[in-house]
């Protein structure tokens, strides 16, 4: 294990990116806003009374949930990896962001079959994300269920990705039936969106996405001892069980919410473990951690620059910006280092 203060040039660097995507990200869009007005209208008023309303009343919210999604997603993927020791595991490898998929499909899909009434009554804002917590919620009971009766960990990588298969097949059979207004704009909120956020949303986001953070800090010793293999923990006087429970929770709190307020967000989870393990080079997770959630910002943040295109009135879906910017990185990772560093 590597001292922490090895690595304070890395974390003082990381940190002053993402004070700089930060203010990048709020200054570009359609609408282009110097960083100067941003500083004034953060610490008091501008003139231009247009500029004012954009930025605090949707590029700090959209900001800000970039950072939360993108530390939130690297933490949860750091720790799936690590709990199954299986460099391809994300945070949505539990079947969480079906299950939440499922509760979108079941209020957007089923109302639409049900009818046009019911579908007026069902589908605002805060029904599709209850309905997305809902559904990550019992496959969050069904996997801990089944955490608790299973003692090999691989068998419940199976297991979710199983219930995963499953909530797929329900929502094509939804799809199936519905109508194509409907089938739409499902497919709209699968896209994810940062931008939809209120300001007393993002606080509830914050307040949960906090649970999760403070479940995989106390996770860390156990994380550390896990990475020796599951017997030699146990031989160590680790409760597999207990702590397993606690990274699967800490997953289902960050992975689920993120879900549930901005969508199923691809790449992100997987990708920012590795690139983070390339600049720190240890596997120490009170390294690990705070650097995944540097990393899983500023990239959050720079995905989201570029999904809105500045200088264009048209926003790209930022799963397709994750993607596109991701993949060709861990590409060129495998290729030049030969194999994933885990």
């Amino acid at each position: 294990m590597n001292s922490t203060s090895t690595y304070k040039l890395p974390f003082i660097a990381l940190s002053i990116v993402l004070v700089a995507c930060f203010f990048v990200n709020i200054s570009f869009g359609s609408v282009f806003i110097p960083v100067k007005a941003i500083f004034k209208s953060l610490f008091g008023a501008i003139d231009n009374t247009s500029w004012q309303y954009i930025v605090h009343h949707y590029r700090l919210p959209k900001a800000f949930t970039a950072i939360l999604a993108g530390s939130g997603l690297g933490v949860s993927g750091l720790l799936m990896q690590t709990l199954f020791r299986n460099p391809l595991a994300g945070p949505y490898v539990l079947g969480i962001s079906s299950g939440a998929s499922l509760g979108v499909a079941v209020v957007i899909l089923g109302a639409g079959i049900s009818g046009s009434i019911l579908s007026t009554l069902l589908i605002s804002k805060w029904s599709l994300v209850i309905a997305a917590c809902l559904g990550s919620f019992v496959v969050l009971l069904a996997v801990l269920a089944i955490s608790n009766k299973v003692r090999d960990t691989m068998a419940i990588l199976i297991i979710g990705l199983m219930f995963g298969s499953i909530t797929t097949a329900v929502v094509g059979i939804l799809s199936y039936f519905s109508t194509a207004q409907k089938l739409q704009q499902y497919i709209f909120w699968g896209f994810g969106s940062l931008g939809n956020l209120s300001w007393y949303e993002l606080l509830i986001f914050f307040i949960v996405y906090s649970i999760g953070i403070i479940l995989s800090i106390a996770s860390i010793k156990a994380l550390d001892t896990l990475l020796l293999g599951e017997n030699y923990a146990r031989s160590l006087g680790l409760n597999i069980k207990r702590n397993r429970f606690i990274v699967i929770l800490a997953t289902s709190f960050l992975a689920g919410t993120i879900t549930a307020f901005a969508g199923p967000i691809a790449f992100i989870g997987l990708a920012i473990p590795h690139l983070t393990r390339q600049i720190f080079t240890t596997s120490n997770h009170k390294i690990l951690l705070p650097a995944v959630c540097l990393l899983g910002a500023i990239v959050m943040l720079i995905c989201d620059t570029i999904a809105q295109l500045p200088g264009s009135d048209y926003t790209l879906p930022i799963n397709a910006i994750t993607s596109l910017v991701g993949a060709p990185v861990i590409i060129w990772l495998l290729l030049r280092k030969r194999k994933m560093v885990f």
